[in-house]
């Protein structure tokens, strides 16, 4: 990014309002938008405070929902109107949905009985649902107009709504009966038919579906606007491509925070504090170190074996490291399928038998190199043994990674929670056992 990280911060706590008038005239929205972001909310309502309501309205848009509250409760109210007012339903809603209740109430005192029950509508389907982010403001075209008829009706009721370029058609009941383009009705003869040039075939949702499936759903269809309607196939609105993308980006945001054993947090990470962050963190790391109990369980009881060869303890680390690593491979592998739709919970034989094999080939290439530095560390019986369990290890671990992610979507649980830390954490154990059962078996000790 090109422009100055900090300036705006420095000139509003200078109270510099000339500088930072220039400032924002020379940024666009979602340069403006990160800055306040960046910046304490008492800091961020001065600059702006400062825009006209056309670029506020933007800005405001470009934030995450938590930077929204706080923004909104240093405004005054009629600013605070006008603000909530403008902003799009779908939008309005994600923000709510969020928002502790004070906040909550304040936005829907102040909204129109229109934009009220909207939001409302919004508001009341299940949470993570399709129904919360669509928009309701869409043009639905009745089926029986021509071309030219269809669009006059975008130019009566386009203003209004949030995007016309995926037009739903609905029959007098308003269901749907397909979409059709704002390409191809301007590129058609004004007396053709609005039926010839609907697309039946589309794909739709119904609004209580989750969101995260019927946006993934658009990006494998190439579409720029999915139909969601509700359980008689009447039309309720359409989710837009760019809401699409924020769901996706939400959905992945959660999934890496919980790959690496955090839960998932909203807001700048250079605002939130050194307590939100760790506090975020200390949860999984405390369960995770719970369960690193049984690495020093399996210790124990092989400890006689370890006296009797020490130098056994010498490659404990790396075969640790390397059935880990293996495990957290095939575990990624697993959520990032599932996530895309590429594999299904019925898929679990198939996976497992795939990415032992996997695990297998890792393990004998893996283990061409521990014969080597096993031999000139210590001497070819070792070297066998560390071989030999590499092979076992990669091969386990593998299938342990891919098996738990899709047991966990079976049990209707995150595939991301049960992901690369606890995955590790599990074949850190058992690994030690299958090493130690190793070297008993090929040192007869």
């Amino acid at each position: 990014m090109g422009w100055d990280t900090g300036l705006l911060q420095q000139l509003s706590a200078h109270d510099d309002l000339p500088g930072m008038q220039r400032w924002l005239a020379e940024r666009q929205p979602y340069e403006i938008a990160d800055e306040l972001a960046r910046m304490d909310a008492a800091f961020a309502v001065v600059p702006f405070r400062l825009l006209d309501k056309d670029r506020a309205l933007a800005v405001f848009e470009e934030l995450e929902p938590v930077d929204q509250q706080q923004l909104l409760l240093g405004l005054r109210d009629h600013t605070f109107r006008d603000l909530v007012e403008a902003m799009d339903p779908d939008d309005r809603a994600r923000m709510l949905g969020e928002a502790p209740a004070k906040v909550a109430k304040r936005v829907l005192a102040g909204l129109s009985p229109h934009e009220r029950r909207m939001t409302a509508a919004l508001l009341g389907y299940p949470e993570g649902s399709v129904g919360r982010v669509m928009s309701p403001e869409t043009v639905a075209l009745p089926q029986g107009l021509t071309a030219q008829q269809a669009l006059d009706t975008v130019r009566e009721k386009g203003e209004a709504a949030e995007t016309v370029y995926t037009l739903p058609v609905v029959d007098a009941g308003r269901k749907l009966v397909g979409v059709a383009t704002l390409r191809d009705i301007i590129l058609s003869p004004r007396d053709r038919p609005l039926a010839e040039l609907v697309d039946r075939e589309t794909p739709r949702v119904h609004a209580t579906e989750p969101a995260e499936d019927a946006a993934r759903l658009m990006r494998e269809t190439n579409i720029l606007g999915l139909p969601v309607v509700d359980s008689e196939e009447r039309l309720l609105g359409l989710l837009t491509i760019d809401d699409a993308v924020e769901v996706i980006e939400a959905a992945d945001t959660e999934d890496a925070a919980r790959q690496s054993a955090a839960a998932p947090w909203t807001g700048h990470y250079m605002v939130a504090s050194v307590w939100q962050l760790a506090r975020a963190r200390v949860v999984w790391l405390l369960l995770l170190i719970v369960a690193a109990t049984l690495t020093v369980n399996v210790l124990q009881i092989f400890e006689a074996t370890l006296e009797q060869v020490t130098a056994l303890a010498l490659f404990i680390p790396l075969l640790v490291g390397t059935g880990g690593n293996a495990g957290a491979q095939a575990a990624t592998a697993t959520v990032r399928a599932l996530a895309v739709g590429e594999v299904r919970g019925s898929d679990l034989p198939k996976v497992v038998w795939r990415e032992c094999r996997v695990g297998l080939l890792l393990g004998v290439m893996l283990a061409l190199v521990g014969m080597v530095v096993g031999a000139l560390l210590v001497d070819a019986r070792i070297a066998l043994v560390v071989a030999v369990s590499l092979v076992l290890i990669c091969s386990w671990a593998a299938g342990v990674g891919a098996t738990m992610p899709l047991l966990a979507k079976r049990l209707r649980i995150d595939p991301a929670v049960v992901s690369a830390p606890m995955v590790t954490t599990l074949v850190d154990a058992t690994g030690l056992i299958i090493y130690f059962v190793t070297a008993r078996a090929v040192l007869g000790v």
